[in-house]
Order: structure tokens, then C-alpha cells, then sequence
């Protein structure tokens, strides 16, 4: 996607079967880290709270969970059904993992509170 100035404008540009699910995704960080800074970093929304918390981008096929080390090794056997790196989890678009989501974002804050 084109660099967006915004996380709105980088939402607004995603095709449209994957607006929804980024606006799902957007709402969960903000909900649980109310005090996390909102911007676009390295062209896709970034969130930091004490530090980086995570990062979210549409890709092709998968909407892509960037989070720091050591949280996706920490998470590795919750994890084994999805393709992951050393700080990414790859997100089914029909129906993102919301529980998941947020033990992962939530491992996140309590590492980046420590």
C-alpha cells in the first residue's frame, strides 16, 4: 500500500474485505492499551506504550501482528497453528484470533512495563 500519514488513511486505503478486520484489530489495541501512542512507523500503524508494543500491516493473504521479541517465543506452542517470526504472526483475515490477540498484547505491555 501507499505510505498513509494516518492510521485512518492506511485503513482507508486496504482493500475492502480487509477494512473490517484492520478496524477490529485497531479497536482491540486501543482498548487495551488506552494509553498507547497511535502512529504510522515503517509504513503501517504502530502503538507504543512504555516502549514498542506492536505493529499491525495487511499483506497478502494474512494480516501481519508485529510484536517485539521475546513474545512469539514466549507464545510458541499457542502459536504452532500459524506462521510466525522471530516477531510476527501471520492473521487469518475471515476471523482474526481475538483471544489470542490479546494475551499476546497483553504479554507485550506487562514486558514493556518491566
Amino acid at each position: 500500500m501507499d505510505k498513509a500519514g494516518s492510521v485512518d488513511a492506511y485503513i482507508a486505503k486496504a482493500p475492502k474485505d480487509v477494512r473490517g478486520k484492520l478496524k477490529q484489530l485497531r479497536a482491540l489495541i486501543k482498548k487495551l492499551a488506552p494509553s498507547a501512542t497511535e502512529r504510522i512507523s515503517y509504513g503501517m500503524p504502530f502503538y507504543d506504550y512504555n516502549g514498542r508494543l506492536v505493529y499491525f500491516a495487511k499483506a497478502n493473504g494474512y494480516i501481519g501482528l508485529y510484536i517485539p521479541p521475546p513474545i512469539i517465543a514466549q507464545h510458541a506452542k499457542e502459536l504452532r497453528e500459524y506462521a510466525t517470526t522471530k516477531s510476527a504472526v501471520h492473521l487469518p483475515v475471515k476471523k482474526l484470533p481475538v483471544a489470542l490477540i490479546k494475551k499476546l498484547v497483553r504479554a507485550r505491555m506487562k514486558h514493556n512495563a518491566g
